[in-house]
């Protein structure tokens, strides 16, 4: 039995090898091509282009994943990416898909698309170009694939990533939730702005595959923690470790009665190499994990639990209404996810229990207490 990582760089060593090894055949399928990542920079892209990367350095003399990243950076240029970029692993350019597409972008086999603000708390601010990063930019990168594969040049996959967000709040008979549920969703509430646009971003991906035969693939992320998920993201994990880290005891801002599962990094960036390579054309898939479905509640003492054992943490959990007036409307009482489908296409396996999730991403955040801002 290996032995369990006990700082920050040796979980994310852990996680990177571990990436390679259940996603093996389908980073083997990219090798040798050129892939762009948009959004590269933010939580999705820290495991998924590093394990790019990683997968390049693991196997010196085969042809190379060609790593290209795109971001706006509105929240900083990390230093994972930059120092990635300055020994040539990447190449890096700072582009908003929020405006046309550079000329000459370049060449690329794969894409993947994951230029979003998914932030409650920061899409919120934004809402319109939350949009047009989702509806705008995507139509922009799926007429270039387009425009690519009638030229006879390999168009080899397109992933967009979706969100559990798209079912909304669904009424408990869909719990845990399919892929062909259809939603219970508010068209003009606080998340709408995100929520429609990644509901017509999958409709735009299923029509180009239909009309075009392009092999789009939408991935549909069912509450994703762990390493790259900054500490002021906004989210609840982060908050609740930015807590921890802090000494102060942990602020829940509801009842802490809405349940949710969550999928550690390693697993979740896993299943979305196997959505890109794997998955059947026009059709989403679900990436999380079924079990256990907690409660904010009991997450917030697991956490504090996990910190004790770790830094001796002795804060207690408590309650404060939140001063955002929105923080909680249209805030799905339950989210959980059917996986049979990714299982079933995709061979997909979620390996990292919730404790021992948690138990690395407290490290994590204890070895990354600040995070990048502009």
């Amino acid at each position: 039995m290996s032995l369990k990582p006990t700082t920050a760089d040796a979980v994310v060593a852990a996680d990177l090898d571990a990436i390679c090894t259940n996603a093996a055949d389908e980073l083997s399928a990219m090798s040798g091509h050129s892939v762009l990542v948009t959004g590269g920079a933010g939580f999705l892209g820290y495991y998924l282009v590093q394990a790019m990367t990683h997968w390049n350095r693991r196997h010196e003399g085969r042809k190379k994943i060609d790593v290209t990243v795109w971001d706006n950076f509105s929240r900083g240029a990390p230093t994972w990416l930059t120092s990635l970029a300055d020994s040539g692993a990447v190449t890096l350019s700072k582009q908003d898909l929020r405006d046309p597409l550079p000329q000459g972008m370049g060449d690329y086999a794969w894409i993947v698309h994951a230029a979003s603000i998914a932030s409650p708390i920061y899409y919120r601010k934004d809402p319109i170009g939350t949009m047009d990063g989702n509806v705008n930019g995507l139509r922009n990168l799926l007429d270039y694939f387009h425009n690519r594969h009638k030229t006879g040049k390999p168009a080899l996959g397109f992933l967009f990533f979706s969100s559990s967000e798209i079912y909304g709040d669904p009424d408990p008979k869909n719990i845990p939730t399919r892929e062909d549920y259809r939603g219970l969703v508010s068209c003009t509430g606080p998340r709408a702005c995100y929520d429609e646009a990644k509901r017509y971003g999958e409709t735009l991906c299923a029509n180009f595959f239909r009309q075009h035969g392009l092999p789009t693939k939408c991935a549909r992320p069912f509450n994703n923690y762990g390493p790259g998920l900054k500490i002021t993201d906004g989210r609840v994990l982060p908050d609740f470790c930015r807590d921890v880290l802090a000494n102060r005891d942990i602020v829940m801002l509801s009842d802490g009665s809405a349940t949710r599962t969550f999928c550690y990094s390693s697993d979740s960036i896993t299943g979305y190499l196997k959505v890109l390579v794997k998955g059947h054309g026009g059709e989403g898939y679900n990436i999380g994990t079924e079990v256990p479905e907690i409660s904010m509640g009991d997450l917030a003492r697991l956490v504090a639990r996990q910190a004790g054992e770790l830094f001796g943490y002795k804060g207690k959990v408590v309650t404060q209404a939140s001063k955002d007036k929105d923080y909680l409307v249209d805030n799905p009482n339950r989210r959980c996810p059917i996986i049979e489908k990714a299982r079933t296409h995709l061979g997909y396996d979620p390996k990292v229990d919730l404790e021992e999730g948690l138990r690395r991403t407290l490290l994590w955040y204890a070895g990354n207490p600040t995070a990048e801002e502009k």
